[in-house]
């Protein structure tokens, strides 16, 4: 009962802290790049709250009653959902501004190019495949040759229940690579009882890290970074960044849905093991304008991380990773 009142309340000084350093404007905020977002059109039929680090408890549920839910609001701050696309989209311009963030974004088309007319120069457009069904190889290699879009990702074969090494794949893969785009694969958890929820063909083993072993050989210059890192197979994804030098990992998703205690421990490990290069920051984020200030408040309030690690993971990683030009970044 203790040790969870104070994660509770170690969960709700960082974000406090955050909010009162972000606040602060008598100077430009260094800049982050949050490499991981979904530009989505919100329902306000399933705009609920959230609570920060709500994967604290899991305790399960019995298959003759209601699957259990994934999200909870038993918490001090629960994280409001906004209920329209304007109150999202006018939330994280005004974020990104005030913070000076440049976020990687993948999804609805119409809503990436609203979110680019509203703030210029702080998003790169994501195209993202699951599976050969969803577009023609044909098709998807028109879409990134037409300029419009910079990067491969989310792609999420997981909830296919596939490899990310899986053949039917591959093409698009080879795509990227020919392109020199780089490409985005979840791989690890879904959240609490993701295959009895929403995925049933979600299968956990499909996220271990070292099924990219196959598809990086096939395509020995192809740059990969592993979304949500692998969690909770760290191991695994140790060994997998240790033999291919081109693969990073983003800390998006896990950084506000796991316990707080585990997020830090999963990215010291990463750290401790010598990749702390090769760690981005993302949010995952969705229709919770707030998730950015929770999230960055884990990393800036790191005590295990030194401030140069912390200014790698927040903007320096993205921006050789993604080769970006920094001339042309809005800084």
């Amino acid at each position: 009962m203790l040790q969870k009142l104070h994660l509770k309340c170690l969960a709700l000084f960082s974000l406090i802290t955050f909010q009162l350093c972000a606040q602060d404007s008598t100077h430009k905020h260094l800049p982050i790049i949050d490499v991981h977002v979904h530009a989505m059109k919100v329902n306000p039929a399933f705009a609920m709250d959230a609570c920060p680090w709500f994967l604290s408890s899991m305790p399960g549920g019995d298959p003759n009653q209601p699957p259990p839910s994934f999200l909870n609001t038993d918490c001090a701050m629960p994280l409001k959902a906004a209920k329209s696309d304007k109150e999202f989209q006018d939330s994280l311009v005004a974020t990104m501004n005030r913070l000076n963030i440049t976020v990687i974004a993948s999804g609805d088309p119409t809503i990436l190019r609203n979110w680019m007319k509203a703030a210029p120069g702080r998003v790169i457009p994501a195209i993202g495949i699951s599976s050969s069904k969803d577009m023609t190889v044909v098709a998807f290699t028109d879409s990134l040759t037409s300029g419009f879009y910079k990067v491969m990702g989310e792609v999420a074969p997981q909830y296919q229940g596939m490899s990310p090494s899986d053949t039917s794949l591959d093409a698009y893969f080879a795509a990227a690579e020919k392109l020199n785009i780089p490409v985005g694969i979840h791989m690890g958890t879904g959240g609490n009882g993701m295959a009895n929820i929403t995925s049933p063909k979600y299968r956990a083993s499909m996220g271990n890290p070292l099924l990219l072993e196959d598809l990086l050989a096939r395509h020995p210059k192809l740059k990969v970074w592993v979304m949500h890192a692998g969690y909770p197979m760290v191991d695994n994804m140790i060994a997998l960044m240790g033999a291919n030098a081109y693969v990073y990992v983003d800390i998006a998703g896990m950084i506000w849905s796991y316990p707080l205690a585990e997020v830090n421990d999963y990215i010291k490990r990463l750290v401790q093991a010598g990749f702390e290069k090769r760690i981005m920051y993302g949010t995952d984020l969705m229709i919770w304008p707030k998730l950015l200030e929770t999230s960055l408040g884990v990393i800036e309030n790191a005590n295990y991380l030194s401030d140069d690690q912390k200014r790698d993971i927040l903007y320096n990683n993205a921006v050789r990773f993604f080769r970006l030009d920094e001339s042309k970044l809005n800084k």
